[in-house]
């Protein structure tokens, strides 16, 4: 096989087009075996496996700087440079990773796992390069969906006013070439980049400018004759206005126009704009026909394309999503909204049920927020599904156009908490933090999935203004499910159950970590009360004054960030109050990026096991723990 041969981007140089199509279909067949086992993001990569080849083929990193955007697209990538022998790690916990990592190769420069930065981070590159006066290629690989980011947007504008030289690749898998269109495309392409066209009409420009009176005029006319032939047909012609030279579309598996191509973007001075046409999913029909689906998948059977997948009760998500439908088949008001993950979030079956109240702005975080906020003072109901890790992007909007106005907007915050094989960039472990110093904003966390479902009532049914419902990336517990949704009291916790001298407050997942502790500590004669803390804010006050009067020890739980989290805001309760000699000890994530793996990995990495709680426990009560021991 070619591909046993291929151990960096060199021994690419002395293939021929041929060898190089040839090494393309292996490396096709190589990815659908190995995530057939691992999992991960298989239709990105197949359809940028001809594309890739092409970058490493004709350009030399990792001097030339390659960043993909997203990093999700760099499966590719990661096989031409020296990393193929660790695919069966992909994803998993010390295994390779499934974005681009600085720490694995020197050819990885650009980490990203939220997409819309490689233009910025592309720019910043190039001005570095012609600062240190060096003559690297810089070239960025963005989709089109990428380009729905404000970002990129900003990005463009600024690279094409500064006329850098960098090449920016459009990675474009939603629409077909017309064949027509596309030769007038090419040629187009050929001719405006021609040097001796260049020099042609740089003389005539030069010609018109010297006749007296009318130059400049003709010299006008002229222009705009050549920028109406531009609009006609060139569909670049929004780039062309940013100030960057537009070449393609180009089949994105047709080896020899790629190469073309390239060879012509790499010959012009400024920023250049490559339009490549993909298939998402290439070479695998089940992808094919399916992409969305195969964006990011399960382990599943090659020959059927059928997933594997875990018997087992309803992921969270999805209960989500039912419970939405449920509400909104009630309340006309309610409006769900997402930037670009209708099926992550679950919102599909609400989108088929409710097509005009399913609003997908695309990966436009901000505008989503901001968006949500106009509605809801327009007397709606927004639900904003979001991830954790993207709702960071969309911080100033929730702070100065929600919550500054108080407006009456549902956060539906999914994957909070540890994420799995997705990894540090997708951790939702800062939600919490960055969320509960913002006036006016109610934070919940469901301990399991009917209390979900009573959450989402309690949340369509406030009215007094933003409130947030964070739930986890896992399946649920089975619980039995309430036939009628109940609100929950805005502000009260739970007693799950009585102990004395000392407390253990959690929510969500964490609530088993801390029943698993109380099981051990009974074994040492030790009985601890468990509180499920279902409301990050506000706090009960009103059990936290009980606490003190009893002089109870409290052990704080939470799958976010120790820093600013839930145990933070505990603290302060008692300090601002003049409480002090209160103890109470902290179990969260550290002040660490915690890398991929699976999510029992990554809580047994930060310690956020029954074992450890149980220490914490007798560390807190060491007249308790040595009764227990018979000192």
């Amino acid at each position: 096989m070619l591909l046993d041969q291929i151990n960096g981007p060199q021994d690419l140089k002395d293939l021929s087009v041929g060898e190089l199509e040839r090494l393309a279909e292996e490396i096709r067949q190589f990815l659908i075996e190995k995530l057939s086992v691992t999992g991960g993001h298989l239709a990105p990569n197949l359809g940028v496996v001809e594309l890739t080849l092409v970058l490493h083929y004709l350009f030399d990193s990792p001097k030339d700087k390659f960043l993909f955007d997203v990093g999700h697209q760099s499966y590719v990538h990661k096989v031409l440079t020296g990393r193929k022998d660790r695919f069966d790690t992909l994803r998993k916990y010390k295994g390779l990773c499934g974005f681009v990592k600085r720490a694995e190769s020197e050819h990885d420069v650009w980490e990203a796992g939220h997409s819309s930065t490689s233009l910025s981070a592309a720019m910043g590159m190039a001005l570095a390069r012609d600062l240190k006066g060096e003559n690297n290629r810089v070239v960025a690989v963005i989709g089109d969906g990428a380009l729905t980011g404000g970002m990129a947007l900003e990005a463009l504008n600024h690279i094409g006013d500064e006329k850098r030289k960098l090449i920016v690749v459009l990675n474009d898998n939603e629409m077909s070439i017309a064949p027509n269109v596309g030769a007038m495309h090419h040629y187009l392409s050929k001719i405006r980049t021609d040097r001796h066209y260049q020099k042609a009409k740089d003389e005539l420009q030069h010609l018109l400018n010297k006749i007296p009176a009318i130059g400049g005029k003709l010299a006008k006319t002229a222009e705009r004759f050549k920028d109406s032939l531009k609009y006609l047909l060139v569909s670049g012609i929004l780039f062309e206005q940013f100030g960057f030279t537009y070449l393609g579309p180009v089949d994105g598996h047709d080896m020899e126009q790629m190469l073309e191509l390239f060879k012509q973007a790499d010959s012009i001075p400024g920023p250049v704009l490559v339009h490549v046409i993909t298939v998402k999913g290439k070479g695998y029909s089940p992808a094919e026909v399916d992409s969305f689906k195969w964006h990011g998948i399960s382990p599943y059977k090659i020959e059927s394309g059928q997933v594997v997948k875990a018997v087992g009760p309803p992921m969270y998500t999805e209960v989500f999503g039912n419970a939405l439908i449920e509400l909104a088949e009630k309340d006309k008001r309610i409006v769900a909204v997402t930037p670009a993950m209708p099926g992550g979030s679950g919102l599909l079956p609400f989108a088929e049920r409710f097509p005009n109240r399913m609003i997908d702005v695309g990966i436009a975080e901000q505008h989503a927020a901001t968006m949500s906020a106009a509605l809801a003072m327009e007397g709606m109901k927004p639900v904003y599904a979001v991830y954790s890790t993207f709702l960071q992007r969309a911080y100033d909007q929730v702070v100065h156009d929600i919550c500054r106005q108080n407006a009456n907007v549902v956060f539906a915050i999914d994957r909070a908490g540890f994420v799995g094989p997705d990894g540090e960039t997708h951790q939702g472990v800062y939600d919490i933090a960055f969320l509960r110093h913002v006036p006016n904003l109610v934070i919940m966390m469901p301990k399991d999935e009917n209390e979900l479902r009573r959450m989402m009532k309690t949340a369509i049914d406030y009215n007094e203004g933003p409130i947030a419902v964070r739930y986890p990336r896992i399946n649920g517990l089975g619980v039995k499910m309430d036939e009628v949704m109940r609100p929950l009291p805005i502000g009260k916790w739970e007693t799950l159950r009585e102990g004395d001298s000392a407390v253990i407050l959690a929510m969500g997942p964490m609530i088993q970590v801390a029943e698993e502790a109380a099981d051990l500590l009974k074994r040492d004669g030790l009985n601890v009360q468990i509180v499920n803390a279902r409301f990050i804010k506000p706090l009960d006050e009103e059990m936290l004054l009980s606490f003190a009067a009893e002089g109870k020890h409290i052990l704080v739980i939470e799958e976010s960030s120790e820093l600013g989290g839930f145990g933070s805001s505990v603290m302060e309760f008692y300090s601002l109050r003049g409480i002090y000699g209160m103890p109470v000890r902290i179990m969260g994530v550290p002040d660490i990026f915690v890398e991929h793996g699976s999510i029992k990995e990554q809580r047994v990495e930060v310690g956020l096991t029954g074992e450890r709680a149980a220490m914490e426990i007798k560390n807190l009560l060491p007249s308790l723990q040595k009764r227990a021991t018979g000192q």
